[in-house]
């Protein structure tokens, strides 16, 4: 009974499950400060958990062999997970000074979360999903460095022309290029221009080449352009590429069912040719 509760991946996700709750529940600070008896209560219970996840461990190993337990990838991340997460164990000894904060402890803890990933293998043809997901990464991965390498082309272009007029949008290329990345998204695409060329209209503003009026419909139509090539265009073509893929898998079924239609028509009309 001991050893199949333990071998039951039901009910470790179950655990799994409460687990996460708790330590949902743990990172709120008004429950510590409104509650404290209740805060400690379920700080207990995650430790609790941890040793239920040592047990597990322990069961298993004695179970499959050593040999046996590594050979599977989710057993080696479950068995790293609960060895960083023993130091939580040390609350049940309030003497021992340990030489690290209550938060790293948390994070510690926090790696237990990404167990819970092992409930998507009980997903039906997640197999298949996987799959999908691996061809769509892969040919996903070119129009990404191409959007990646035109938003470096863009970002030292803009921080050139408006680092000096708009430091806080564009004072270095490594934070312009997250905000030309966020314009690639269609987020912020009207706000950045407006405020790039209110710095030309502004009084006390530099002199510039041309007319304040003109710098400022010169200014937005740079970020059309950025945004119809990086974010209509890019993302829209990053994101056909990659459901493409994820759904060739089925678009290859039906061929195959279509292929297989032919082939019963084409006999079917030798075999009344024959008639």
């Amino acid at each position: 009974m001991f050893k199949k509760f333990f071998l039951t991946e039901k009910n470790i996700l179950w655990a799994i499950g409460i687990n996460a709750i708790i330590i949902f529940i743990l990172y709120f600070p008004q429950l510590k400060a409104a509650y404290p008896d209740i805060y400690h209560l379920l700080e207990y219970l995650d430790v609790f958990l941890v040793i239920i996840f040592l047990i597990e461990a322990i069961v298993k190993l004695n179970e499959y062999g050593i040999k046996g337990y590594f050979s599977e990838s989710w057993n080696i991340f479950d068995f790293f997970i609960v060895v960083v997460s023993l130091p939580a164990l040390l609350i049940f000894f309030p003497a021992v000074v340990v030489p690290t904060s209550t938060s790293f402890l948390k994070i510690l803890r926090l790696g237990r979360m990404i167990r819970l990933f092992r409930l998507m293998t009980f997903i039906p043809r997640m197999n298949v999903i996987m799959e999908g997901l691996g061809r769509a990464l892969k040919a996903s991965v070119f129009v990404m460095i191409a959007l990646i390498f035109f938003n470096f082309i863009i970002a030292l272009f803009t921080c050139h022309f408006f680092g000096h007029r708009v430091p806080e949008l564009f004072q270095d290329p490594l934070i312009t290029m997250y905000y030309i990345f966020q314009m690639f998204t269609v987020e912020g695409w009207n706000e950045i221009p407006k405020t790039v060329a209110e710095a030309f209209t502004s009084e006390g503003a530099e002199p510039a080449i041309f007319s304040p009026a003109v710098m400022a419909g010169l200014t937005r139509f740079y970020f059309i352009i950025v945004v119809t090539l990086g974010g209509i265009f890019g993302m829209s073509l990053a994101n056909a590429v990659f459901v493409d893929e994820m759904t060739s898998d089925n678009n290859n079924v039906i061929e195959d069912k279509l292929e297989s239609m032919e082939k019963q028509i084409a006999e079917l009309k030798e075999m009344l040719t024959k008639r």
